[in-house]
């Protein structure tokens, strides 16, 4: 983030096998907020070792691997989630819905309806340290099954995502990195940004450090599920005329089976 933003800290917490939390605190007013709970033990060793304090979970989506964290964090804390889903996540002290703003550590967080791997899945974009969290929307050079929603759920959500200012760091549920990069290649193999990309994600991971977050410019530039409506995508799966959510109905069915 830049120094503008010095007062926030984002420290990315690795749960379970492959998801990640996100922890954001604000050092001026000790404020700390949660951003998915996939299991509570990683996540309280962060708080003991950092002294912090949680005051507010955020709640993305209701699969397990997001929530079963939550009973065992929540004392003391607000929590969080979308109003659509309030029937299958952990009882919320406060339901929001898209185009609604809060204050979470001391600075401005907008909900983004993000559906299409789940109907009623939201994202959090904080605009002042350029901080989006997507969850299991928007990854790491790929996007989340669709499991409930549609092909044009996904892709008119992948769209507003896509437009958050350049700058904008993802900051997405899992370690998938690797097994989209190489997906991304088998579709896009000339694309230099992307090759460049993989080289940087195969070194990260054999050193054992994460690939998420990302930053939104080099998603726009490399993620295939961001870019169907590009000509060069297009024609390079044989698509030209096809429409662009047809081009990514396409391309999530190909990754399915990858």
């Amino acid at each position: 983030m830049p120094d503008d933003f010095a007062p926030i800290d984002l420290v990315v917490v690795p749960c379970l096998s492959d998801n990640y939390a996100f922890l954001v605190h604000n050092r001026d007013n000790g404020e700390t907020a949660l951003i998915d709970a996939p299991e509570a033990g990683p996540i309280k060793g962060v708080l003991k070792a950092k002294g912090w304090t949680l005051t507010d979970i955020l709640i993305t989506h209701h699969h397990p691997d997001h929530i079963d964290g939550v009973a065992k964090l929540r004392e003391g804390t607000r929590v969080i989630g979308a109003a659509r889903d309030a029937h299958r996540l952990p009882d919320l002290d406060k339901q929001v819905a898209d185009g609604d703003s809060l204050t979470i550590c001391g600075v401005d967080c907008h909900v983004m309806d993000v559906s299409g791997h789940t109907n009623g899945h939201i994202a959090y974009h904080m605009p002042e340290p350029e901080l989006a969290f997507t969850a299991d929307s928007l990854m790491a050079l790929g996007c989340g099954r669709l499991f409930e929603g549609t092909a044009e759920q996904m892709w008119e959500s992948l769209q507003k995502l896509r437009a958050l200012p350049e700058d904008t760091i993802i900051c997405s549920g899992h370690e998938y990195t690797e097994g989209n990069a190489k997906f991304a290649l088998s579709i896009d193999p000339d694309n230099s940004d992307l090759i460049f990309r993989y080289e940087g994600i195969k070194a990260a991971r054999a050193a054992g450090r994460p690939t998420v977050p990302s930053a939104l410019d080099d998603e726009k530039r490399t993620n295939p599920f961001l870019r169907a409506d590009d000509p060069i995508l297009k024609a390079a799966i044989g698509m030209a005329d096809a429409s662009d959510v047809h081009v990514f109905a396409e391309i999530r069915a190909r990754k399915d089976k990858f």
